[in-house]
């Protein structure tokens, strides 16, 4: 049986002592956490045992004796570390030893208490101790069989170390009767700043959630439930992104503990998200009002708009023509025409009606980047959608009205083969028809038919301006989503210290020598980027529509409503 013994390489400069760490039996593997160098008192070590094992759940105990020859070099020491495997009793008794200044290293595992002692073939791996302590494994998610057994095996040590923590709160500096050496001996990593933002964090969360409980409070009221309020707060990508980040501010200024590293992990995210989503929005709202920037979008906004309504006045002079020499029904080419140019002198007469007021009303908009680019950016994606209400109107008229005769043409069809649809059952039976049915039915046929042309010509039309400004707004979505769901502290954290988020280990031989033990470096595998972006995704309240490009089509052919990009269920826990 191959017996594999975890050395912390910390410890490799420790003073001769004993080595603790947990025994894992189902793999033949010791965990050894930390070396307690003389002198010492063997009660203690075993009281100071038992109480590390109480607060951490891990049995920690006595594995082994650890010489390290350059340090000591009376040979009634190693006697004497040998005699310790008769106090503590732990099978095997692992020894460990360093021979001076050679590269090899002596290791023995020695059953004292067998009916046949003998000596194990020994695997000594090295690995870093705050590394592994700092770190989050991550096994792949697609492995299966051997593969998931070879995480699980991994996951353990990894676990062993990081619920040992309590165990790495000393260092040489405390005056105690225990001494003991691990990778915070000379001295308890800290940071005064985060220390000193831990205490204020608490009053500050506090406040925060009692200023949050308020808004929730008003944002649950009936108030809102009624039907303008609540359609707006539906239809408005604004509405939707602050109550979206309500609910990131409520998950942050939470005081409940975090359970296990994911819940940290998504904290931090939202945190960092917020934080940078603020920062660019106040740098975009500086900006803005430098140089009177906002008088000068204001004074263009007619102008662009005055613009778009003679482009489409043009269009429309084109349509009720010849268009590319297109033979169209006159009168309903001229019913049509005029009916949409009404439509247009309406929305012309609007926007100089509200031009005294547009400079007045960016200036307040311009106020809300305070709370975010993102915010800033569904502003302007509701901006244009109401700037383009008229192309909305003109695709919805153009599709009912396409859509009314794709479903009469397709009714009269059926009527034709004697075919009708059944709406009880849900299909298509059979039916007679008697003379005047037909009659009336091939007159209808005929006039919806030679009138399609028309009306398609006019959908057409309208249904690609309408797929260019879904598409600006798509893209300012896809802004939003990325800002609210990329996990910023993650990529970071990735960058600058990858091994915090560990996919995987590798080793790396060290020494290979007859008659001694195989020496092993394991280092850590980070995980991917993209592994990173997949794991701690932040949930989003809008996604793109999950239809085929074959759905999509049909939805186009049979005039069905395309509505923006955006819409709710896609939320991520």
């Amino acid at each position: 049986m191959v017996l594999k013994v975890f050395f912390p390489s910390c410890c490799s400069s420790a003073d001769s002592g004993i080595l603790i760490g947990r025994w894992i039996s189902e793999q033949s593997s010791a965990v050894i956490l930390a070396v307690v160098h003389f002198p010492f008192i063997p009660v203690q070590v075993k009281q100071y045992l038992g109480e590390v094992q109480r607060v951490t759940k891990v049995s920690v105990s006595v594995l082994g004796s650890w010489s390290n020859s350059k340090q000591e070099k009376e040979d009634s020491l190693s006697e004497f570390l040998e005699d310790l495997g008769t106090i503590f009793c732990h099978e095997p008794w692992i020894q460990i030893s360093k021979e001076g200044d050679s590269k090899f290293w002596s290791c023995s595992a020695l059953q004292k208490h067998s009916k046949n002692p003998q000596e194990e073939e020994i695997i000594l791996v090295y690995y870093d101790q705050r590394k592994v302590m700092l770190s989050h494994l991550h096994p792949p998610l697609d492995t299966a069989g051997q593969r998931a057994e070879d995480a699980s095996k991994l996951s353990a040590i990894f676990d062993t170390v990081a619920r040992s923590q309590v165990l790495f709160m000393t260092d040489r500096y405390d005056e105690g009767p225990i001494k003991l050496t691990h990778w915070q001996s000379d001295g308890v990593e800290a940071s005064i700043i985060v220390e000193l933002l831990k205490q204020a964090s608490v009053p500050a969360c506090m406040l925060l959630t009692f200023l949050l409980s308020l808004v929730s409070g008003i944002c649950r009221s009936r108030v809102l439930k009624f039907w303008p309020l609540s359609f707006l707060w539906s239809k408005l990508s604004t509405c939707e992104q602050l109550g979206h980040r309500l609910q990131h501010l409520q998950v942050i200024s939470s005081n409940k503990k975090a359970q296990n590293q994911n819940q940290l992990m998504r904290k931090a995210n939202i945190f960092v998200s917020l934080l940078i989503d603020v920062t660019l929005g106040i740098l975009l709202m500086s900006w803005l009002y430098r140089k009177n920037r906002i008088g000068h979008l204001a004074d263009t906004l007619i102008p662009v708009a005055d613009h778009v309504a003679e482009e489409l006045q043009d269009l429309l002079q084109w349509l009720m023509g010849a268009p590319a020499g297109l033979k169209m029904n006159r009168a309903l080419d001229q019913v049509l025409g005029r009916f949409f140019l009404y439509h247009i002198h309406l929305w012309i007469s609007y926007i100089h009606l509200l031009s005294p007021f547009i400079e007045m009303i960016l200036w307040y908009v311009g106020l809300s980047a305070c709370l975010g680019l993102t915010v800033a950016l569904c502003i302007l994606s509701d901006i244009i959608a109401l700037l383009t209400f008229h192309i909305y109107c003109f695709y919805v008229y153009g599709a009912r009205l396409y859509c009314l005769k794709i479903y009469g043409l397709s009714s009269l069809w059926r009527l034709f083969r004697g075919k009708k649809w059944n709406v009880l059952r849900q299909r298509v039976d059979s039916c007679s028809y008697d003379l005047d049915q037909l009659f009336i039915g091939t007159l209808l046929f005929t006039i919806l038919l030679f009138l399609l042309p028309t009306t398609a010509l006019y959908y057409l039309v309208f249904t690609l301006l309408r797929l260019l400004v879904v598409i600006v707004q798509g893209l300012i979505h896809l802004l939003v989503d990325l800002i609210d769901s990329l996990p910023l502290y993650s990529l970071i954290l990735r960058l600058c210290r990858s091994y915090r988020l560990a996919a995987g280990v590798k080793f790396r031989v060290l020494e290979q020598q007859d008659g001694k033990p195989l020496r092993l470096l394991m280092q850590i595998n980070p995980l991917s980027y993209g592994g990173v972006v997949q794991t701690y995704r932040l949930p989003t309240y809008s996604c793109y529509p999950r239809d085929s490009w074959a759905s999509l089509c049909k939805k186009l052919f049979l005039g069905e409503l395309i509505y923006p990009w955006k819409h709710k269920g896609d939320k991520q826990n």
